[in-house]
């Protein structure tokens, strides 16, 4: 029986036209076999939980034929590592399959999946199309129930086979879990390479896996703090030419850059709205510094707090209501959020030691902070009025930390001791259990997460 799509989107200009997604989107099915709806599915994963018993599942390598046969076996391991490095999942050793040589188009043998522990099964092929684009097919399978969950194809080009594997992996998160999954996304950080004592730092950008590394700078200047938008491909950071500190607004997919402003005495780069339609910044003047909001469109800037304090590092929640901020008004740097407008300051930490670099979860329901305390440099998070507060990691020198466009993972950077160490970049889930680094060229500080790629 034909495969045929229900629907069809392309991939965004950054791919040049090169992927085309399907969503809501169900293969045909053989006959003796029922579509399972949402409604009905036995497997669900429950997200909820704190430390999660991560879900066994198997993924047979993708059937290939003709030039690109190697591929099925790449899309797999890379399908497979997504899923394990999300700490909800825990594929089943390869050689542990009983059936093999599956086929996408047949119902699987499920009892032979149920004898080694499955609980959902993926099976999938790539084809090479007489245009010369890949077409790639996948099915994840309910085992125990032996049903159907979900059945997509995708059509690219050869060289874009590393993104189809993390958009499959996506469809196949957002199923078991019920949210948008992260990983065809990437991560903008700061390069460093060099001496300890005079590094050369460069702007790069990577997928979230650690692949496909390009430099957006060539180190001649000092770059710091890149913060993306939360609903394009774009960033903001700050670089030094001298001892003058310019904030640059950055098209990741064109390459066009401009400067926002000279803003002498800057703490940190400015982080976008929800609509990534404004900026809010931190100026320093004289020995304090205060928060100010800046209108991308017309560039008019306007202050939100006026004080004699050092107020700094603030971000938007993501409803653009409120901004989270820290200050040392009180003495010591606490957390604060106020009003967009800058009114109804209200201080939301008080635990020991001091907080900074909060930033607020897309979803809302948290917001994540640096901690130090007694020599400790922590990650946590809190929710937004300060209770539930929650150590998810802590080292030497942790800081920096930024979130999955779902608001389940966060990345931050970790510092080694010693004359030979420098600084990596991290994820770790909210519960803490699941921590894993991102491998990189060289040491990497200050990563940002982008929105998921359209």
């Amino acid at each position: 029986m034909s495969v045929q799509a229900t629907s069809e989107q392309t991939g965004n200009a950054f791919l040049r036209c090169l992927v085309t997604r399907v969503k809501s989107l169900f293969l045909t099915v053989l006959a003796s076999v029922a579509l399972l709806s949402p409604a009905h599915a036995l497997i669900e994963i429950d997200i909820t939980q704190g430390n999660l018993e991560p879900m066994p599942i198997a993924l047979p390598v993708f059937a290939t034929n003709g030039p690109q046969a190697d591929l099925g076996q790449e899309i797999t391991g890379i399908v497979t590592a997504d899923l394990k490095r999300s700490g909800l999942f825990r594929p089943i050793d390869p050689a542990a399959h009983i059936q093999q040589n599956m086929n996408v188009n047949s119902s699987p043998r499920f009892g032979d999946w149920r004898t080694i522990g499955a609980q959902a099964l993926v099976t999938g092929s790539i084809s090479q199309l007489p245009d010369g684009r890949l077409k790639a097919e996948f099915r994840l399978w309910d085992v125990y129930a032996g049903q159907q969950l979900i059945g997509q194809q995708f059509f690219t080009t050869p060289q874009n086979w590393r993104r189809l594997a993390h958009i499959i992996a996506d469809e196949i998160y957002e199923r078991l879990t019920g949210e948008k999954g992260y990983f065809d996304t990437r991560i903008v950080f700061v390069d460093e390479s060099g001496p300890k004592d005079a590094r050369r730092k460069r702007l790069a950008i990577m997928d979230q896996d650690g692949a496909n590394v390009r430099y957006l700078t060539n180190g001649e200047e000092l770059v710091l703090t890149p913060r993306f938008s939360p609903v394009s491909q774009e960033i903001t950071y700050m670089s030094y030419s001298g001892q003058n500190p310019q904030v640059y607004l950055l098209n990741i997919e064109t390459g066009q850059r401009e400067i926002l402003g000279n803003f002498p005495g800057m703490t940190f780069a400015p982080r976008f709205s929800p609509d990534g339609q404004r900026v809010v910044m931190s100026l320093q003047q004289g020995g304090n510094a205060n928060i100010y909001i800046m209108d991308l469109r017309t560039r008019r800037t306007t202050r939100l707090t006026n004080t004699a304090a050092i107020d700094t590092s603030p971000s938007f929640s993501p409803d653009g209501q409120r901004i989270v901020f820290e200050s040392d008004r009180g003495g010591a740097q606490q957390l604060y959020v106020m009003d967009a407008n800058g009114q109804n300051a209200q201080r939301i930490s008080f635990g020991p030691g001091r907080y900074s670099t909060p930033v607020w979860s897309p979803r809302g329901d948290l917001i994540a902070f640096t901690k130090v305390h007694q020599g400790r440099f922590m990650i946590g998070v809190m929710r937004p009025d300060g209770s539930g507060e929650r150590v998810l990691t802590e080292g030497f020198h942790n800081e920096g930390p930024a979130w999955s466009p779902n608001g389940r993972v966060l990345t931050f950077f970790r510092d080694t001791r010693g004359a030979q160490g420098g600084p990596q970049v991290w994820t770790v889930d909210l519960t803490g259990y699941n921590e894993q680094i991102v491998n990189t060229p060289n040491f990497a500080s200050d990563p940002a997460w982008s929105p998921l790629l359209n």
